[in-house]
């Protein structure tokens, strides 16, 4: 309730009816305090100018009937007219008047004492006196005017006051009636009103709100009044768009400050986790180069085969340290989305058999039947080199884990298109061992190895599993493991691409 009186609506109808009630009430008291001395001012002064007239004519002989004129001035100003020279009475336009005198004394100024009351003076002079007086028949007031004319003769001219009392009277209950009715039709007009002027004052609070909550769609429609509210929507929607203009500035340059700060933090994390791996990874072959370099050096061997075996196991850690780095490089690129991959449409079959045909020597060796039959060329959208990475990774991953499960050691590869989503699946499986589910989401960690031993003989980094990982999460298809009877199968999805005539 407080806050609704507190509102501009409330306090522009309050004071609107306040300014009628006061208008109202200001004309009463004017209609009674003035209008009835107005009344008498202007009757006092109608009646000298009868008196002057009448004085100024009385001996005209020019007016052929001056009984007529006579007549006309007391019709006009609702006068009651006696003349009397003497005891004579010259003219009355009232015999009732005229019979309520009887024998008026020749003292100036005097009416009769009987009929007669003598009131308040309102006028008087050497020759004319103006006063109230009531008649005691009727109780009825009336002005009246005693004046002596330039002939000696004496004129008396009576005017009722009672109507006029009554009539303001009447006029005060009229304007009690006329504030009522007022009232309730200035409460309607105030009412519209105040709509009117308020209503776009809460549409702009209500804009001025949402720019405060940074929600710049609401704009002040314009009503084409050129008045001080329009100007205000015009100011406020241009204030809307540049503050709208100028966060979006601020916020671009926070998310460009953002990935500044991002691509600086991922580097400096890619560069302290690359010391880590390297400095974990490489501690043993170090240690082994540095071994055997001291070996060669102190002659513990002297005989030519013993110097050759050393210095091929230096050759070969070498080797593999060149290779775990440049690996280790590719991951963190990867990772941290420093390489551009280049897509293009190419048979996958084909890059399988291509795949298998360099690893025929070692597939030889371990005794291990591939199993790939495709039945035609299978075209996807991808980039070449990468997903020659994922295959051969999975391939070489098989080969390492493939063991004899009834008699037979066996890698089978599958190539299955996906319509329904537009990708096509790579399956690589090999018999052997299953993987613990405690493995299952280990694998794809950098270095992370099932044996825990690490025994460097099986060969492997750990790295392999990790970059496919990267590779599939910048494409963001499907990749996975999954234990198959008598043996795991790892699988990856790539798009697939219309092949070219």
């Amino acid at each position: 309730m407080k806050k609704m009186f507190q509102s501009v609506r409330a306090k522009l109808f309050l004071t609107l009816c306040v300014v009628i009630l006061m208008i109202i009430a200001f004309l009463v008291i004017i209609n009674k305090s003035v209008l009835e001395s107005f009344y008498f001012y202007s009757k006092k002064n109608a009646s000298l100018e009868a008196f002057d007239f009448i004085n100024q004519n009385i001996d005209n002989h020019q007016i052929a009937d001056f009984s007529l004129e006579l007549e006309k001035l007391s019709l006009t100003n609702n006068f009651d007219i006696i003349i009397k020279k003497g005891e004579s009475e010259i003219y009355a336009t009232d015999k009732d008047f005229s019979s309520n005198f009887g024998e008026i004394p020749e003292v100036k100024y005097q009416v009769s004492y009987n009929v007669f009351r003598q009131e308040d003076i309102m006028y008087a002079d050497e020759n004319v006196t103006i006063r109230k007086i009531q008649d005691k028949k009727n109780g009825m007031n009336f002005i009246l005017l005693t004046g002596t004319l330039k002939n000696s003769g004496t004129i008396f001219i009576r005017m009722p006051i009672t109507l006029i009392q009554e009539s303001v009277e009447i006029s005060n209950k009229f304007l009690y009636l006329i504030a009522i009715i007022a009232m309730v039709l200035g409460g309607i007009a105030i009412t519209w009103i105040t709509e009117r002027f308020t209503k776009p004052i809460e549409e702009l609070n209500d804009i001025a709100n949402k720019m405060a909550n940074l929600d710049f769609t609401k704009k002040y429609r314009i009503h084409d009044n050129n008045d001080e509210i329009d100007e205000l929507g015009k100011s406020i929607n241009t204030m809307s768009v540049k503050l709208e203009e100028t966060i979006q500035k601020l916020t671009r340059s926070n998310l460009e400050l953002e990935r500044d700060i991002e691509e600086k933090s991922k580097i400096d994390e890619m560069r302290k986790q690359f010391i880590s791996d390297v400095s974990h990874e490489l501690k043993t072959p170090i240690s082994l180069i540095q071994g055997y370099s001291e070996g060669l050096i102190e002659n513990v061997n002297t005989d030519e085969e013993s110097r050759k075996f050393y210095a091929d196991v230096i050759l070969d850690e070498a080797g593999k340290m060149d290779e775990l780095v440049k690996k280790l490089l590719e991951l963190m690129k990867l990772e941290y989305g420093e390489r551009e991959f280049h897509d293009t449409q190419f048979d996958i079959t084909e890059l399988i058999f291509e795949i298998i045909r360099n690893s025929k020597v070692v597939l030889e060796e371990q005794n291990i039947k591939v199993d790939f039959k495709p039945k035609e060329p299978v075209y996807v959208w991808a980039d070449h080199f990468y997903i020659e990475q994922v295959i051969r990774n999975y391939f070489t991953n098989a080969i390492k884990n493939s063991k004899k499960v009834g008699n037979k050691r066996k890698i089978k590869i599958s190539v299955q298109a996906n319509p329904k989503k537009d990708t096509v699946k790579v399956a690589v499986f090999n018999t052997g061992d299953p993987i613990s589910e405690e493995n299952l989401n280990r694998i794809w960690t950098r270095f992370y190895k099932v044996d825990q031993s690490r025994n460097r003989n099986s060969g492997g980094s750990g790295i392999g599993l990790a970059l496919v990982k990267a590779i599939m999460n910048q494409y963001g298809t499907d990749y996975g493991v999954k234990n198959k009877k008598e043996g795991v199968e790892f699988y990856f999805e790539v798009k697939t691409a219309v092949r070219e005539k």
